[in-house]
């Protein structure tokens, strides 16, 4: 690894831990439970399911994906959700088909890197270009957990905290029942 790398790395780190401080800042300011556990770090879903043992909560993955007009959207669903990226888009007024957004457009907008993607990157987005789809199926759960900007821990919220937090990072959450017809 060359010296501009471990420079960028090093730059990158602090960002992260500065946003964190931001993060639980944040928690604290809204009154919100926001218990956090160490996560054994994993590339997929199925290796973080095996990790993470006895864990408390509902697990979920994160997606960000963008339509046509590069509009960004940042869907957390259930764990084991499959998503129809045909159809998707109908269900939450996006400009023709959804794909994969580019990682280095998580990383500039929201702040994490591949595999730690989360809605608590919000906090990060101050000009409002991501778009967050939230899975109505989730909001049934007692907690719901997300990573807290970095891979190696959990953080459980309940359903209307992490709206709640959505909302104060100036946007409005769109919840999408992906059960209903046409999901």
């Amino acid at each position: 690894m060359g010296k501009a790398q471990m420079n960028e790395i090093s730059v990158m780190n602090e960002a992260t831990a500065e946003a964190r401080v931001r993060l639980f800042d944040r928690f604290a300011s809204l009154k919100m439970a926001a218990p956090t556990v160490p996560y054994p770090p994993h590339e997929t879903v199925e290796e973080g399911k095996r990790l993470r043992g006895e864990m408390a909560g509902t697990f979920t993955k994160n997606l960000l994906l963008r339509d046509k007009k590069g509009r960004l959207f940042l869907f957390s669903i259930h764990e084991d959700r499959a998503l129809d990226l045909k159809t998707l888009h109908q269900r939450v007024g996006a400009n023709g088909r959804l794909g994969f957004a580019p990682a280095e457009r998580m990383v500039e907008l929201l702040g994490v890197q591949p595999g730690a993607l989360t809605p608590l990157g919000l906090i990060n987005d101050g000009a409002g270009v991501v778009t967050a789809v939230i899975d109505a199926s989730l909001l049934g759960a007692e907690q719901v957990n997300f990573h807290p900007l970095i891979n190696t821990e959990s953080t459980g919220l309940r359903p209307d905290d992490l709206l709640s937090f959505i909302r104060s990072c100036d946007r409005e959450p769109m919840v999408v029942d992906l059960d209903a017809d046409g999901g």
